[in-house]
């Protein structure tokens, strides 16, 4: 069997997005899975739209995923090399010359403004689906051609479409798809700069680095003819294509760049203290489908059980919701000190600890791990240790802070204050609270925690009040 070579090509353009990397993430699996090679290429022929640092995030984000690359160009292997477009020039012109002289392509040396005024005289002839009209083919001598070229005038090389040809292949998530060649028109090879448009250099690329498989969105759909057509003329072989659907919202629209209700960029996710493994977990849920019910897996296990045959047919909702249980389970199986390590610098952004002891500190957090979705969720989960006052949180606070049992639970707490203001002390002084005023249950746990909290439900109550501090807690008990 030939081995498997697949790539993730994106453009420097921008931070590594949802959509791109899980592109990224089901070439990584399937290449896994079948012990092949997950290639990292990157396509920056697009110079107006490259942005400095581009590539750099994109590798960055990938490795923090997990997802690392066999060859990148940072690990580059001589026989493919080199890994950047741009760096590729002079191989796109080698086979554009190639389908000159095959007589698969031409030059074509109609300026802009000649093209625009052709298209438009075909829309308002009624065509929707504009085509070049083959004017350096069909309508220009070779005289005049010959002219044209020896004054320098600027060409780009356009392919040849042939006629009554059809291209069918087999997708792996789709089926058998098929296109016609007559709804293609004389498509562009070589930009006039020498630069490739994109399903030529894709074909070069993927054939000289041996690619076997190609997972990509399926808006590539329509590109696969105009490549097919590349890999016939230059009598190559096809890769095997798969074109994943799209990654939709919770309104079931396509996930935009421009859809502020879903954060959209990895880097985002590293900010906010999700957990890189979860993200990965996540993301391989999105348009495949594990065999059980389970959906909790490691790295390895996915590499396992990745299938192309369970693949989605259907778009992928993009589930906040789901995210943040999956990550909380992630966050739940941590050792404290990695949670710790994970939370403590969004709370010494969000609040001044310099008062605070280590113990105090990791009181705090033991207390939250469990509940923990993503690592700044802990300055919001806090945020009551740190608020000055107690404010009744709801009707409910309300009606069991005005209770008489409240008031002499309160008093009683602060009569028999402890000596010492830890959980332990003060769990004597529950219990001691409890034998004194008759009160217990609901009374006496409820009563104590919205005085001194102002909310009805909340963590451990004893490590709650330790945490309050023992200044607030005996005044709150006092006022009331």
């Amino acid at each position: 069997m030939t081995k498997v070579r697949v790539r993730y090509a994106p453009s420097p353009t921008g931070h590594l997005h949802i959509g791109n990397a899980r592109t990224a993430l089901f070439n990584y699996l399937f290449a896994k899975h079948y012990h092949g090679d997950f290639i990292l290429r990157i396509e920056d022929t697009d110079l107006e739209r490259n942005v400095a640092g581009g590539e750099e995030s994109q590798m960055k984000y990938l490795n923090w995923l997990g997802i690392t690359p066999d060859e990148s160009p940072t690990n580059p292997n001589p026989k493919y090399a080199p890994y950047r477009q741009m760096e590729r020039l002079d191989l796109y012109q080698k086979y554009a010359q190639e389908l000159i002289d095959a007589g698969h392509a031409y030059k074509c040396y109609c300026s802009e403004e000649e093209l625009e005024a052709d298209y438009e005289a075909q829309k308002a002839q009624g065509v929707v689906a504009t085509q070049y009209n083959r004017k350096c083919l069909l309508h220009r001598s070779k005289e005049e051609l010959a002219q044209l070229d020896a004054n320098n005038i600027p060409f780009t090389i356009r392919v040849r479409v042939p006629e009554q040809e059809t291209y069918v292949f087999e997708d792996m998530i789709r089926g058998e798809v098929s296109f016609e060649s007559k709804d293609i028109g004389d498509w562009v090879l070589i930009k006039a700069n020498g630069i490739p448009t994109y399903n030529f250099a894709v074909v070069i690329d993927d054939h000289t680095m041996e690619i076997t498989h190609v997972f990509r969105g399926e808006e590539h759909l329509s590109n696969t003819p105009k490549q097919m057509m590349i890999y016939r003329m230059l009598n190559w072989d096809t890769p095997k294509f798969g074109h994943m659907t799209l990654i939709v919202n919770e309104q079931r629209k396509k996930l935009s760049k421009r859809d502020n209700s879903i954060l959209q960029f990895m880097s985002q996710y590293e900010e906010l203290g999700y957990l890189p493994h979860a993200m990965f977990n996540f993301m391989s849920l999105l348009g495949w489908s594990p065999v059980g019910e389970e959906e909790i897996f490691t790295h390895q296990e996915l590499i396992e059980q990745f299938s192309e045959e369970r693949l989605s047919k259907s778009p992928s909702m993009f589930d906040p919701v789901k995210l943040k249980w999956i990550n909380n389970r992630y966050i739940k199986a941590l050792s404290f000190e990695e949670f710790k390590a994970l939370t403590l610098p969004f709370l010494n952004k969000a609040y001044d600890l310099s008062t605070k002891s280590e113990t105090w500190v990791d009181t705090l957090l033991h207390l939250f791990q469990e509940q923990c979705s993503y690592g700044q969720e802990i300055v919001t989960l806090t945020s009551m240790f740190f608020e000055e006052g107690v404010t009744l949180e709801n009707d409910e606070a309300e009606s069991m802070f005005a209770l008489d049992s409240t008031q002499v639970v309160a008093h009683t707490f602060a009569a028999h204050r402890p000596e010492v203001w830890n959980v332990d002390t003060i769990k004597e002084t529950i219990n001691k609270v409890k034998e004194v005023s008759g009160f217990k249950g609901k009374p006496l746990f409820m009563g104590l925690r919205v005085v001194a909290s102002g909310k009805v439900h909340g963590p451990d109550l004893a490590s709650t009040l330790y945490l309050l501090g023992e200044e607030r807690v005996i005044s709150a008990c006092l006022a009331r």
